[in-house]
C-alpha cells in the first residue's frame, strides 16, 4: 500500500481539528437535533470525505481542477451554497426565543451536510494537493479511502468531544440562549468561510 500514515497526521491535525464549515454544521446539528442530528451531520460528512477520497483516486478531481471553467463554477456553487445555509442558521438563531422547543426547528439533513463538504473548493485542493502525497507511489483508490478513513476518524473524535463540551453539557442550563447564539454565529462563520473561499 506504501500509506504514509505518520507523515499524514501532522498534515490532517489542522484541517480535521479548525473551526470550519464542518464544525459549524456539526454544533447546529447537535443543538437542533440532539444527538440524532449530531452524528447525522457527521454522516453527511463523512460521506463528503469519502467523495473526495473516491474521486481522486479514479482522477475526476485532477480534471476538475485543470479546467478553470469547471472549478470556478463548482467554488461558486458552494459559495452560494454555504452562504444560503448560513442564512438560515442566522435566521434560525434570531427566532431561537419565538421557540420552546425544537419541534418545527431546522436541523441539518444528511444531505446538506454532504454537500457542504463536497462544495468547498478547500476540501478539494486538500485532497488533490496534501492527502495525494501521502497515499504511495501509485495512489489508487483503496489508498485514498485508507487516508479519508483516518481523516473521518479523527474529525468525528474531535466533533463529539468538543460538541459534548459546548452544546450537550451547556444544552441542560438555556437551550434558547444557546440555539440563539451557536447558529447565530455559526451562520455568520459560514457566511465568512464563504466569502473567503469565493476570493481567494
Amino acid at each position: 500500500m506504501e500509506i504514509n500514515l505518520l507523515g499524514f497526521m501532522p498534515a490532517l491535525l489542522p484541517v480535521a481539528l479548525s473551526p470550519g464549515a464542518s464544525f459549524t454544521l456539526v454544533m447546529s446539528g447537535a443543538l437542533s437535533g440532539g444527538r440524532n442530528g449530531l452524528f447525522r451531520t457527521l454522516a453527511g460528512t463523512a460521506l463528503g470525505i469519502y467523495t473526495h477520497a473516491l474521486l481522486i483516486g479514479m482522477g475526476i478531481t485532477a480534471v476538475i481542477v485543470s479546467s478553470p471553467a469547471v472549478y470556478d463554477a463548482l467554488k461558486l456553487a458552494g459559495t452560494i451554497y454555504l452562504l444560503w445555509l448560513g442564512f438560515m442558521l442566522i435566521r434560525s438563531g434570531l427566532s431561537a426565543k419565538l421557540h420552546h422547543s425544537n419541534n418545527g426547528m431546522p436541523t441539518v439533513t444528511l444531505r446538506e451536510a454532504w454537500l457542504a463538504n463536497i462544495l468547498n473548493p478547500k476540501a478539494i485542493i486538500f485532497y488533490l494537493t496534501v492527502v495525494s502525497q501521502f497515499s504511495g507511489k501509485h495512489g489508487g483508490v483503496v489508498n485514498y479511502l485508507v487516508l479519508a478513513s483516518v481523516h473521518v476518524v479523527v474529525m468525528s473524535l474531535w466533533l463529539i468531544t468538543i460538541s459534548h463540551a459546548l452544546v450537550f453539557s451547556a444544552k441542560k442550563t438555556n437551550p434558547e440562549h444557546l440555539k440563539k447564539y451557536v447558529n447565530t454565529v455559526g451562520g455568520i462563520l459560514l457566511i465568512i468561510f464563504s466569502l473567503h473561499n469565493l476570493t481567494h
